[in-house]
């Protein structure tokens, strides 16, 4: 099979683990026999940097050319007080949107291995498995009007939350399709007794949910669902929800397995898959060869699911991260104080072996 990437490195530790991330895909396509075509292009910091622009028409085209996306990191200090629309985070917004990429998946799984990383007791984690599936190109992140009016001292801000019935059904199909795959369990997360978005977001969600009658259905208000993730994650299944909550919750979900540098993303519902890691740009740590990059070689798993259909070669890699982490490696964001930290490309050099070691075992169970 051919497989047609773009790779879109991005700022401060994004490099780091694209380039891990990368490693592993290319294991996965010679060992699998597949045809891996990369193609290269500059986002965000790094693409102002060179073209003036956080996303120029060269790495647009590229990735609309391409299957799958893969991007590290966006975000760089130097530009925070640009222009909103020449920040590297725009350059992201509208990649999304160039995409149709309206389905943000995030899982959040806890690793036995790594249950001294967890602030939460063995018994309140263990088991967790969360799917959060965040609507990704509306509400507050996108609605208009937006602007910051008036003089110094008495100015005024106005952000805009806003959602369709179209853009609520389909984000909503989507969850209970990949609930129908799994436990069969939805909570969809809103704020409805408050917000006039969240009663629409309600009122659809549970007219979609009369098409899925094998999944259940049930609805929880943002804050008490922030609370319960802490006490109860187990009880979640796939979790359903708008832009900004989604974003907030699913890092929060990335605190309760024990780091952020574990949490993959897929974003789907265009022609074109966008995978990356959720955690940022960590500009703090870029260049110390210390970055976490499970995060992106998890999103490569993702990718190799979603776009590509290649179910047995996602599950090789992830047998290649619960492997590494069960040998004992760890990079310095989840080592305990008794436990030696390996660095970014050790860690991506350690799955990237087994993938190679492992893919002939795949290939012989499959004939």
């Amino acid at each position: 099979m051919q497989l047609r990437v773009t790779s879109l490195p991005g700022d401060g530790i994004g490099p780091e683990v694209t380039s891990q991330a990368i490693c592993v895909l290319e294991e996965i396509a010679t060992g699998f026999g597949h045809d891996l075509e990369l193609d290269e292009k500059e986002i965000g910091g790094a693409a102002l940097e060179k073209f003036g622009k956080p996303l120029p028409d060269a790495t647009i085209q590229a990735c609309i050319r391409s299957q799958a996306v893969m991007l590290g990191a966006v975000g760089n200090p130097a530009f925070d007080n640009n222009p909103r629309e020449l920040r590297p985070e725009s350059g992201l917004l509208r990649l999304r949107q160039e995409l149709g990429a309206f389905a943000n998946l995030r899982p959040a799984v806890f690793y036995p291995s790594l249950a001294t990383s967890s602030p939460l007791r063995d018994e309140v984690i263990k088991g967790t498995d969360i799917l959060i599936v965040r609507e990704l190109l509306g509400g507050l992140y996108f609605g208009e009007p937006r602007s910051i009016e008036g003089t110094s001292g008495r100015r005024e801000a106005v952000n805009t939350m806003r959602y369709s019935e179209m853009e609520i059904e389909r984000i909503a199909r989507i969850a209970f399709q990949l609930a129908q795959k799994r436990r069969k369990k939805l909570l969809s997360v809103d704020k409805a007794n408050v917000l006039e978005c969240s009663r629409l977001w309600r009122e659809v969600v549970t007219r979609v949910g009369r098409d899925f009658s094998d999944v259940q259905l049930s609805h929880m208000y943002v804050d008490s669902a922030a609370m319960t993730l802490v006490l109860r994650p187990t009880q979640f299944d796939v979790v359903l929800t708008e832009n900004m909550f989604g974003d907030i919750l699913s890092d929060q979900a990335g605190g309760v397995v024990g780091a952020l540098g574990l949490l993959a993303s897929a974003s789907i519902g265009g022609p074109v898959g966008l995978y990356e890691p959720v955690h940022g740009s960590a500009p703090d740590i870029a260049g110390q060869n210390i970055a976490n990059p499970l995060g992106a070689i998890l999103s490569v798993a993702l990718m190799l699911r979603h776009t590509f259909h290649l179910h047995k070669e996602a599950e090789c890699v992830e047998a290649g991260v619960i492997s590494t982490l069960m040998g004992g490696f760890r990079t310095r964001d989840i080592a305990g104080p008794e436990e030696r930290a390996v660095s970014t490309v050790e860690m991506g050099a350690q799955i990237a072996e087994f993938v190679r070691m492992a893919a002939g075992t795949y290939d012989r169970e499959a004939s």
